[in-house]
């Protein structure tokens, strides 16, 4: 009968990164919003943001390790990093391995920021908007018990706060670009 102890760390790091990979993304959404208050101000934010993406991707490197250690399926190292060259579930590996190496370079980025383009930096930053869906699909797609009753709802409820948070950012933005806005208009007739 085989180990089945890696198998549960791989599950329960998968499970336990895509929750805090969706507080990462919801608090990134946050960031431009200039939210914060006089007891929670902004630069809290942004150290909560990089500080739970940094856990974050602690246990994705404990997953990814711990899938590849496990003798169980027929992931190999290689697997890992390039996609579509998997034997086992190819498609959805795939996904998992995009977000995986987009998440590395978005973490290599982030170490070099103050060397590199901060406009290149805030473009190649959007890419987790993409790397996040994957992640999640590559879970619902390989998890051996993910549509099940409390990995589903767990799926979902991260989905409907990720998409609640787009949508009260897009929401805000149309607000401050909307003609005729009082603070717009306050903000011009002091400038001239």
């Amino acid at each position: 009968m085989p180990d089945v102890s890696l198998w549960h760390v791989a599950r329960a790091t998968g499970f336990v990164s895509t929750l805090l990979f969706t507080a990462t993304v919801l608090l990134g959404i946050l960031g431009p919003m200039r939210v914060g208050t006089p007891s929670w101000p902004r630069f809290t934010l942004a150290g909560l943001h990089r500080n739970i993406s940094l856990l974050a991707m602690v246990l994705l490197g404990v997953h990814v390790v711990s899938v590849a250690v496990d003798s169980y399926v027929p992931i190999t190292w290689l697997d890992l990093f390039v996609p579509f060259v998997s034997a086992y579930h190819p498609f959805w590996m795939a996904l998992g391995t995009l977000s995986f190496d987009i998440i590395l370079v978005l973490l290599v980025t982030s170490l070099l920021r103050p060397r590199i383009n901060p406009r290149f930096w805030r473009v190649l930053h959007w890419s987790a908007y993409l790397c996040w869906p994957l992640a999640l699909v590559h879970g619902l797609g390989i998890g051996t018990d993910a549509l099940s009753s409390w990995p589903l709802g767990l799926s979902v409820l991260c989905t409907l706060a990720v998409l609640a948070g787009v949508g009260w950012r897009v929401a805000a933005s149309a607000r401050r670009r909307t003609p005729g806005d009082d603070t717009r208009n306050t903000t011009l007739a002091r400038l001239s």
